[in-house]
């Protein structure tokens, strides 16, 4: 692991927050509701992940590109960044009701909080970052149990 900055992983947080502001103003209806009933182990999980995958993917040069065997995990991390965006334009054409929010995309049951989630993991594999790894996992705990049960209550 090589301290430095990453230009990758700040178009990836870039990719991450641009799309995560308009929802700020889009929220789909009734969404401060399930937010409310959020488990308290789960948003702990979720913050740390979020803090530590932030800082952790600027400061690691190694998930910079390089042309190496290797790099197929950083296209197949970047593959799903750009699905994430898909999902997005989905939903930000949709009604926005916590269905649209919610809705399956291809086999991903909870495409907002699994997507970015593999892509951070796969950005980990690709830099051999150990970091990156268990701070995604954390997040992904955190996120992607919150999220399932808010889809459990719709």
């Amino acid at each position: 692991m090589n301290l430095g900055f990453s230009y990758v992983g700040l178009i990836y947080l870039a990719m991450l927050f641009i799309p995560n502001l308009f929802w700020t103003k889009n929220k789909p209806e009734n969404y401060d509701v399930y937010v409310k009933n959020e488990n308290r182990t789960l948003k702990i999980f979720e913050s740390i992940g979020q803090v530590s995958v932030s800082c952790v993917v600027l400061i690691f040069k190694d998930f910079n590109f390089t042309i190496k065997p290797w790099t197929i995990w950083l296209a197949l991390s970047f593959s799903f960044m750009v699905l994430y965006e898909v999902y997005w334009l989905r939903y930000f054409k949709s009604k926005k009701t916590m269905k649209d929010f919610y809705g399956s995309m291809l086999c991903f049951p909870v495409p907002g909080a699994l997507l970015p989630v593999i892509s951070f993991l796969l950005l980990g594999i690709y830099g051999k970052n150990i970091i990156l790894i268990i701070a995604t996992l954390i997040l992904g705990i955190g996120h992607i149990g919150i999220h399932i049960n808010h889809k459990k209550e719709i």
